[in-house]
């Protein structure tokens, strides 16, 4: 039975390839799943997405009508599957529960580092040859407040970091993490964290009710010269009113690793077209600002660990198997 792998990027073929090489044949294509795409998937009864795939009604309408009956999504995040249309239609979900927290706590630590010490900006005037330290001027993070949303094992992976800084440490979730509180953390209400922390990094799921968690006032209560990194969910914030506080000269530095209207343009390569999203045009002009494409999972031990749990659920399914990681069950 082959597997037929959407959105697979160049350095994650060779890994996916060796994953699968001992069970079933697989075929990665670095095309994402849209609607246009879907018919490709046509006899192949086990396909495997990215989260950047669309898996609305219409392409798993095309999928089951194609003959496919299950999807291994190869991420952790599912908000771009209507699970409730796959159930109705008899296709199996998946999804890759964990995989290395480190890689997207240490990415976030990079991005809040390039941010506060203006790497990108240094780095470009070097290669114009000017040495010039002015406007450069960071911060020391010792002793300063970093406050955690979402402290799972994401967050309390960049936890860690922060107290290696020796930085107070203050979060907020639904739930405490006891290794959190080991390490000095303080669990207060969302408005007193973004009130009194100098760096803010989201670490929770994107939801109904975790959309837009960082809306106006959201951003109009943090400090105005407060860090703000986003490693998770592009949903998370709102742009509009980002770039609206940006605009205002707001915030130390601000690094996105996602945005919420990032599909269709992530991952691509979009630099010959013009991009006709204006919030996006107007975000990426900030000097403060660091924009990269959704790369903070990317390494090779979380990419090994995604490719293997995800040949472990089409394992499953084959077998008839079900794990903590399925979504939707085999009917």
């Amino acid at each position: 039975m082959e597997i037929l792998a959407f959105g697979v990027q160049a350095d994650e073929k060779p890994l996916i390839t060796r994953a699968f090489a001992n069970h079933h044949p697989v075929h990665p294509l670095d095309v994402f799943l849209t609607n246009d795409t879907a018919p490709i998937a046509a006899g192949h009864e086990i396909i495997s997405t990215s989260v950047n795939c669309d898996l609305g009604p219409d392409v798993l309408s095309n999928l089951a009508t194609g003959g496919t009956r299950m999807v291994a999504q190869r991420s952790t995040g599912f908000n771009n599957v209507d699970l409730d249309v796959a159930e109705r239609l008899g296709i199996t979900v998946a999804r890759v529960s964990s995989y290395s927290p480190y890689s997207v706590a240490e990415f976030a630590w990079t991005l809040a580092m390039a941010v506060n010490r203006r790497i990108v900006r240094a780095s470009t005037r070097t290669r114009d040859f000017d040495f010039r330290l002015n406007g450069l001027m960071g911060r020391d993070l010792h002793g300063r407040t970093a406050g955690v949303l979402g402290t799972g094992k994401i967050g309390e992976a960049f936890a860690r970091i922060a107290h290696g800084f020796g930085m107070r440490l203050l979060g907020w979730d639904v739930a405490e993490n006891p290794a959190c509180r080991e390490l000095g953390m303080t669990y207060v209400p969302k408005e007193q964290l973004l009130a009194e922390s100098d760096l803010v990094s989201l670490h929770v799921p994107l939801l109904p009710e975790t959309r837009h968690l960082i809306d106006a006032t959201a951003l109009k209560t943090m400090r105005d010269d407060a860090i703000l990194v986003n490693s998770s969910r592009g949903g998370l914030v709102d742009t509009a009113a980002l770039v609206d506080e940006l605009r205002a000269g707001r915030f130390t530095g601000v690094g996105l690793d996602v945005y919420e209207a990032e599909a269709g343009l992530f991952f691509l390569d979009k630099s010959l077209e013009a991009v006709d999203d204006d919030t996006l045009a107007r975000l990426v002009t900030f000097p403060n600002v660091v924009v990269t494409s959704h790369q903070a999972y990317y390494t090779v031990d979380a990419v090994g660990e995604i490719v293997a749990t995800t040949v472990e659920n089409v394992l499953d399914y084959t077998a008839g198997r079900r794990s903590e990681n399925v979504l939707v069950p085999r009917s």
